[in-house]
Order: structure tokens, then C-alpha cells, then sequence
């Protein structure tokens, strides 16, 4: 199941070597929230794993971006106490213009906006029975 976010980019990490095959690296994103008159700011850390490690290297700290990721979890035992890991796995990132819903880069998707046909790709065929 994919996700998305929108914040300011406020750290990114050093890419991490875990093994002699895989790597990760982390970055994180600050989301404020006017919540019931009050400004409520979360800070979330993502990771991105293997080629996607430097899907980062292209924004700048305090840029709005926009983050697509998965939720990972995983079981770890070890001298008989187990213990839960969640990864926020980020597999796309994307420039946020203020006041624009679009993206920049070559991670974007075009948005052909769902409530208008008008505005769907030149070879869309609305030929569905319902």
C-alpha cells in the first residue's frame, strides 16, 4: 500500500552501507497542522533503500516536497526478546510549488485530472459499460 506526504525537508543523512549489497539512507520531512486552532508540527524520518538512495541528493534543506512511500514492518528476535520495526520506505520524491498541486523532475506523474475529461490524455477512450 503506497502513501503520501507533504513538508518542508528539514535533514538529510548520510547514505549508510548495511551489508556489502544493500543501503539506505534517511532524510526528514516537517508537517505542520493546524489542529483545532492549534499549530501542530510532526517531524517524520523516511528511509530510501538501494538505488533509491539518492532520490534526495536533488532538493535542498527547507524545500516543500512531496513523498511517496510504503509502511514496512518487521519482527526482530534476539536472546529471546522480540522486538517491532516500522520503516517509512520513500520510493519517490517530488518538488512542491507553493500554490501548484504539480511536481518537477523525473519521479513526477502527469496529472491528467480525474473530474474533467477534457483534461484526460488525447487517447482516452471512456468505453466503460457503467
Amino acid at each position: 500500500m503506497s502513501y503520501e506526504i507533504t513538508g518542508k525537508l528539514v535533514a538529510k543523512y548520510d547514505t549508510v552501507q548495511r551489508t556489502g549489497t544493500f543501503k539506505t539512507r534517511e532524510f526528514v520531512i516537517e508537517k505542520t497542522e493546524d489542529i483545532g486552532g492549534r499549530s501542530i508540527t510532526n517531524y517524520v524520518k523516511f528511509q530510501s533503500v538501494q538505488d533509491r538512495v539518492t532520490l534526495v541528493d536533488r532538493f535542498n534543506i527547507g524545500d516543500e516536497v512531496k513523498v511517496s512511500f510504503n509502511i514496512k514492518g518487521s519482527r526482530w528476535e534476539k536472546d529471546g526478546r522480540v522486538n517491532y520495526i516500522t520503516n517509512l520506505d520513500a520510493w519517490r520524491l517530488e518538488q512542491v510549488q507553493l500554490g501548484a498541486s504539480a511536481s518537477s523532475g523525473v519521479d513526477a506523474i502527469p496529472d491528467y485530472g480525474a473530474s474533467s475529461p477534457s483534461s484526460a490524455p488525447p487517447d482516452f477512450v471512456d468505453d466503460l459499460p457503467f
